[in-house]
């Protein structure tokens, strides 16, 4: 595999994630065409007609990308893929994913007002809320919750609150909930050596009080801006291997964040970033 490229696995699902610089994409078409040999060698059947491909391209003067093509036949460029539930963007923002779990938590409002309207007492008015709502609200909320909208926060706090008024108990908030889950999952982290994310964490030092190290942090933070911009790094058009990062973070929180089974996935989903980003989906047997 070639050092520019990832491939992110989950089930029968593949994502490959390739930095294009340059607009040289032989790199990530190679590392399709021996994906799609492999798959033949071990008997799997590609559903080109299921499989997409985003472009993430944030460069000023965007040109046309020619589709990627498997077993002859041309991939299909779409504007956002659906990654194990998670809708992803083009312009890596989590809007549409926001709307999509704000439509679906409102439908299943309908249901728990029909239960409160047949005078089920509140606990099982709240068990239907957590298994029905809450938990689409918070499905994968550590991956996007933070870098989503005030307005979208707004929003989903708003189903939150409706579902209060329907039950007639307190209920917990959305940003309690992704407060809870980041802390679980770092602890959980924390506490696995053999977690691909272990390195990322570090403990607080012994004899070291809080305000002394977010002094530290304080004062690395302002250094390393200062350097960044001496040495021209924040630009737009540095960013092609940032924009590979981010994905790919992207990628790996919603697979941090996945614990519970959506259905057998569609399948494959090839992407090469530039600041482009190709996507496929479908890998099928």
């Amino acid at each position: 595999m070639h050092s520019s490229n990832h491939i992110i696995k989950f089930t029968d699902d593949t994502t490959v994630v390739g930095l294009i610089n340059k607009d040289n994409k032989s790199a990530y078409r190679e590392e399709v065409r021996e994906l799609v040999s492999w798959c033949k060698v071990n008997n799997l059947y590609l559903n080109v007609d299921k499989t997409k491909e985003m472009v993430v391209d944030f460069r000023r003067a965007r040109r046309d990308h020619s589709p990627l093509a498997i077993n002859g036949s041309s991939v299909e460029i779409v504007k956002n893929i659906k990654f194990l539930g998670v809708h992803i963007a083009e312009n890596l923002t989590w809007t549409l994913n926001t709307s999509s779990i704000t439509r679906r938590a409102q439908q299943r409002l309908y249901f728990l007002q029909k239960l409160r309207e047949a005078h089920l007492p509140s606990p099982i008015l709240t068990t239907f809320y957590r298994g029905t709502v809450e938990s689409i609200l918070s499905s994968c909320i550590i991956t996007w919750f933070g870098n989503c909208t005030a307005f979208g926060r707004k929003t989903l706090q708003t189903i939150v609150r409706i579902a209060e008024k329907i039950i007639g108990v307190s209920l917990p908030s959305i940003m309690n909930i992704y407060i809870t889950r980041c802390i679980r999952k770092a602890t959980n982290i924390v506490k696995d050596p053999a977690h691909p994310s272990h390195e990322l964490y570090t403990l607080l030092p012994s004899g070291r009080s809080t305000s002394e190290v977010m002094q530290q942090v304080y004062s690395n933070t302002i250094e390393y801006l200062a350097s960044a911009v001496k040495q021209n790094f924040i630009r737009i058009n540095a960013t092609a291997k940032i924009l590979q990062q981010n994905l790919l973070i992207m990628l790996s929180a919603v697979l941090l964040a996945f614990s519970t089974a959506l259905g057998p996935p569609t399948g494959q989903t090839a992407v090469a970033l530039k600041p482009s980003i190709y996507v496929a989906h479908t890998l099928r047997r």
